[in-house]
């Protein structure tokens, strides 16, 4: 079989893969490629906001910051490591002007001051924007200048299994899924490198509501499976988001008061909204706060705007309607809104756009075409259609635990990105993208000072040598669930159905625990339960058991949680008998949305997971890691440096 040898296997091809591919070559490590499915395919490239905004410490006015300033609030988001938030502080600023300097149109005033505004969790106006694809071309332009250098790029290649072979050697399985499955010889590529870079942004795939582009899963599993741990897995954002095309309603699209609907299986319509909320006046403002105050938040689902959520959940899982946006028309048909009843922050903000008149879409059109444009350009025409929404996931703040380096457990395996579990309980917004810049330029540095060059010609001999056995594992696998019946999709769409029912932003820890169990019993019973027909269905029922592996972690963690604390926190709640709900859901589901706040007694801890062979998980917890003091006399920073860089 084909058999590649590099000193570094960058796999995926977002915002972050690439800046690891271009940081890399910047330092001299020329042996480095990149492993994907396809170029086009990542998460950075198919997904933005209504203004999609990057976190980075201020470059503009007179108001004081710093990287202490800035980690602090980092740091705040609970269950952050220290070190992590001092080190996304003090590179914010070089690893934005690299994007600035490669093309990404971020604005400046005329005096050249990259101007910032005030995110969701962000006390100092640290925030910037590109527009609503920011990441796009943030990709787009890493993309660039790593084709430019010449640094190959690998399609088709669905990274399988990681073999962490010595301290110096790991290798790597991919399942070429471009070749016909009849054809074994050619069925799988073996990588041999000193490094691997994790790239592949978060488990998308787990769920069934998601807002993560059609087409990217991730493959948290991979390394779990291979003995990585995983930290803070708990810790999600969920929020309203179109199904088809797949995308954030936040912002304007809230603020421009659009109808609620449900629609029963019979075509039967209900503005349940105005069900729930007799007072119309009230009704609008909870609509109106949902687009500032997006994501869905368990401090605000008793008496807020993410009461909004839960109504949302209620209609899809609970009455099996589907719910749509329908900005043709008024709330209740109204030819002009109430403005004077709307609470003195909406009102303010639509008198001050100009926006107190006609009906949503001519609201949305006078404050914000390109959002208009960005649905027609996706083919769906909200002039003219509703969209259709629901309760999706839509960021994991959570993921594989790294050190200060992006480092894992397993030598020479670094995660970035998304892929990385850098974030606590909250994050400013914005900073996911600017962490997915910071720890790529951190594993490079490490990479280069420290593990440097191919694998000598002895240590590859026998990495290959000792991997047939495992190669020859991998194809009789493959040989065992290929089949002239295909259950792979189903078997995805079920399992991710019931992961999105009773462990998403509503957890219900019985039904929890019964998934976890169905999926280890499908694990154990894998080669005889699923069957693919063809080379896609194979590259699915890999994807299957990489979604089983990462539920279960998933799971695992949310459920050592529930019986820890039985407390809710973030973007979840977890069901319990003695919790309230809001005024009116007490009742529904024995209580499904009844929880009690969080007091903060786990703040100081994060909790870890790691898996077992046969999928079972297990979890643990450890004090976070504090926050450094920084800074250092001059002269002992500089010798430090001038000896070894200070990457150690």
């Amino acid at each position: 079989m084909k058999t590649i040898t590099l000193s570094t296997a960058i796999v995926g091809v977002g915002a972050a893969g690439y800046n690891a591919a271009l940081r890399l070559h910047k330092l001299g490590e020329q042996d480095i490629a990149i492993f994907c499915l396809a170029k086009n395919n990542s998460t950075s490239r198919n997904t933005g906001s209504d203004k999609q905004t990057y976190y980075k410490m201020s470059l503009a006015g007179s108001s004081p910051d710093s990287p202490a300033a800035m980690a602090e609030d980092l740091f705040g988001g609970r269950c952050v490591d220290g070190d992590h938030a001092l080190i996304e502080a003090a590179l914010s600023s070089r690893c934005f002007l690299q994007l600035a300097e490669l093309g990404v149109p971020f604005p400046t005033n005329r005096y050249g001051e990259y101007v910032g505004y005030q995110t969701d969790h962000d006390t100092r106006g640290r925030a910037t924007s590109a527009g609503p694809l920011t990441s796009k071309l943030m990709t787009e332009c890493l993309q660039r200048e790593v084709e430019a250098r010449g640094v190959p790029t690998y399609e088709h290649m669905q990274i399988v299994k990681i073999i962490p072979f010595s301290e110096d050697t790991l290798g790597l399985i991919a399942l070429c899924t471009n070749v016909p499955a009849e054809d074994e010889e050619n069925r799988f590529t073996l990588v041999c490198c000193k490094n691997v870079i994790w790239a592949t942004g978060g488990p998308a795939g787990i769920y069934a509501e998601s807002v993560y582009p059609l087409g990217h899963t991730g493959t948290t599993g991979v390394p779990l499976a291979a003995g990585a741990t995983a930290k803070n897995l708990t810790e999600w954002q969920y929020g309203l988001a179109s199904v088809n095309p797949r995308w954030n309603v936040s912002g304007t699209y809230m603020q421009v008061l659009p109808r609620f609907v449900s629609v029963d299986p019979d075509g039967t319509e209900h503005e349940f909204l105005h069900d729930f909320y007799p007072n119309l006046g009230d009704c609008l403002s909870r609509i109106f706060r949902k687009g500032y105050e997006w994501p869905f938040d368990s401090r605000k689902a008793q008496n807020g705007s993410s009461v909004i959520d839960l109504l949302v959940f209620r209609e899809t899982k609970l009455y099996g309607r589907r719910v749509y946006l329908d900005f043709r028309s008024n709330p209740q048909g109204l030819q002009s809104l109430p403005y004077d009843a709307l609470d003195a922050d909406a009102r303010a903000y639509l008198e001050s756009a100009g926006a107190c008149f006609g009906t949503p879409i001519e609201r949305l059109r006078h404050m914000n075409q390109p959002a208009i444009e960005l649905y027609q350009s996706k083919g769906l025409d909200i002039t003219k259609e509703m969209l259709e929404i629901a309760l999706c996931a839509q960021h994991n703040n959570g993921g594989i635990d790294v050190d200060l380096w992006w480092q894992t457990c397993i030598p020479g395996l670094f995660a970035v990105g998304e892929a990385a579990g850098t974030h606590g309980v909250y994050r400013p917004g914005g900073s996911a993208l600017n962490a997915g810049q910071v720890g790529s330029l951190r594993a490079a540095q490490y990479i280069a000072r420290h593990r440097s060059g191919l694998p000598t010609e002895a240590q590859a001999a026998a990495f290959f040598a000792a991997s047939e056995g495992e190669m020859a594992a991998q194809m009789a696998f493959t040989r065992a669930i290929l089949s002239d019946e295909d259950n792979t999709r189903a078997l995805l769409n079920e399992h991710c159905g019931e992961m999105s029912a009773c462990a998403a932003a509503i957890r219900n820890v019985d039904g929890m625990r019964a998934l976890m169990d169905k999926n280890i019993s499908l694990l154990a019973n894998f080669s005889t339960s699923v069957s693919a027909s063809n080379s896609m269905g194979l590259s699915r029922a890999y994807r299957l058991q990489d979604t089983l592996l990462s539920q279960n972690a998933y799971l695992c963690a949310m459920i050592s949680f529930a019986e820890r604390s039985g407390l809710s926190r973030g973007s979840a709640i977890y069901s319990t008998a003695q919790g309230i709900a809001a005024k009116g859901l007490e009742n529904d589901a024995n209580g499904l949305f009844c929880y009690e706040l969080d007091d903060g007694t786990l703040d100081a801890l994060t909790q870890t997971v790691s898996l077992s062979p046969d999928g079972s998980a297990r979890a643990d917890w450890r004090p976070v890691r504090p926050l450094p003091e920084g800074g250092g006399f001059f002269e002992n920073v500089w010798r430090g440096y001038r000896e070894n860089g200070n990457v150690f």
